[in-house]
């Protein structure tokens, strides 16, 4: 998440800036532009309470994750429900929200085989950080939970719920009270 990729045509850059490199040109018009954004107001996010059932239904790995982190697994609800998180970033999938950071004892890899499919709102822990699936996607990390709250919805203005810079905390919910939120979302 400090990692931006720049893609730009050599000779376009070069036609503009004779006396430089062409890679010395582009990194010196980086440079410019970071240094003017360190004086931008920062955005202040928005803040939710994300509710998710720890149920085994819904949480395959909740045990595996435990024994990963050498912790019970209402160990592991209790860590990863203590704190506010920050929204990192959305992204691999619209509305697919990256969140941390976790404490260190939540520390474990993504799987080492992903699964072909994960269930919407399914939540994900890797590398101290947790996603959402938006949709029902491929994915890699181990799952803990899931939230009956949809992540995108591309006729909803702004179609994804959480943005960057926003945070989160989740929230512990039982079996019936997903169905409940479930229903209320589905309309």
């Amino acid at each position: 998440m400090v990692t931006v990729g720049v893609h730009y045509s050599p000779e376009l850059i070069a036609s503009h800036f004779p006396d430089m490199s062409p890679y010395t040109s582009i990194c010196k018009l980086v440079t410019e532009r970071l240094k003017d954004s360190h004086g931008a107001a920062a955005t202040t996010g928005t803040r939710f309470d994300i509710p998710v059932c720890y149920d085994p239904q819904y949480a395959p790995d909740l045990e595996d994750i435990a024994q990963a982190c050498g912790l019970t697994a209402n160990e592991v609800i209790a860590a990863h429900t203590a704190d506010w998180l920050d929204v990192l970033m959305v992204g691999f999938a619209p509305g697919h929200p990256y969140i941390g950071m976790h404490d260190s004892a939540l520390s474990l890899p993504r799987r080492a085989t992903p699964r072909t499919l994960v269930k919407q709102g399914s939540i994900g822990i890797a590398n101290r950080q947790s996603v959402i699936y938006p949709a029902d996607l491929p994915g890699g990390w181990n799952l803990i939970g899931r939230t009956p709250l949809p992540m995108f919805s591309p006729l909803d203005e702004p179609p994804c719920l959480l943005q960057g810079g926003d945070q989160i905390r989740f929230v512990p919910i039982t079996c019936h009270e997903f169905d409940l939120l479930a229903r209320e979302n589905a309309k």
